[in-house]
C-alpha cells in the first residue's frame, strides 16, 4: 500500500509501513537490527486501537472502543508504577457456526489482540483507578493526586549562648 496515495506522506507512516511489511517478508529470517516478531506483533496490536484521552480537574479518562467483548476479553494493568496497559483478544466464534453449516460470504471485523500503552502522568494516582465497559465503549479512570501543600516556613528558635 502506497500512503502518497491516501496523502499521508510523514515518516511515521512510512516507517510504520516498513515495519510491517518486514514482519511479513522475513519471519522466519533474523536480520541484524531488525525488530522482533513480538515487537512487530504489538506495534500492529496498538496501531489498531484508537483511544482518547481526557483530562478532567480531578482524573484522566482513557476511552477505547470494544464493541462486543466480555469483561474477561479486556485487560487493565500497571506496569512499572506509571504505565497504563489496555489489552485483549477479540475472538471469532466458529465452533457454533460450523456445527450449523453456516459459512463466511466476507470477514471484516477485526479479530486477534490489541493493546495499547500510555505513560501516566506524575500527578496519576496509580492506587484509584476504576474500569467501566458500557455498550461497547470502555472507560478508565485515573485519579489525581491532590496537589503537594505549599510548605510553610518554619521558624527555629535562636537560643543565646
Amino acid at each position: 500500500m502506497d500512503f502518497r496515495v491516501m496523502g499521508l506522506e510523514s515518516p511515521l507512516f512510512h516507517t510504520l509501513h516498513r515495519m510491517m511489511d518486514m514482519s511479513e517478508e522475513g519471519a522466519g529470517e533474523k536480520t541484524h537490527n531488525a525488530p522482533t516478531q513480538t515487537y512487530m506483533r504489538d506495534a500492529k496490536a496498538m496501531a489498531a486501537t484508537p483511544a482518547d484521552v481526557k483530562e478532567y480537574p480531578n482524573s484522566y479518562v482513557f476511552v477505547v472502543d470494544m464493541p462486543g467483548l466480555k469483561s474477561g476479553d479486556i485487560k487493565v494493568q500497571v506496569e512499572d508504577d506509571n504505565v497504563l496497559l489496555i489489552s485483549g483478544e477479540r475472538k471469532r466464534e466458529e465452533e457454533k457456526e460450523e456445527k450449523e453449516g453456516v459459512k463466511f460470504l466476507r470477514m471484516e471485523r477485526r479479530v486477534g489482540k490489541f493493546m495499547r500503552k500510555f505513560v501516566l502522568p506524575e500527578n496519576a494516582n496509580t492506587d484509584a483507578i476504576s474500569a467501566v465497559c458500557q455498550d461497547g465503549v470502555l472507560s478508565v479512570t485515573v485519579q489525581k493526586l491532590p496537589p503537594p501543600q505549599p510548605k510553610k516556613p518554619r521558624t527555629i528558635e535562636v537560643k543565646i549562648a
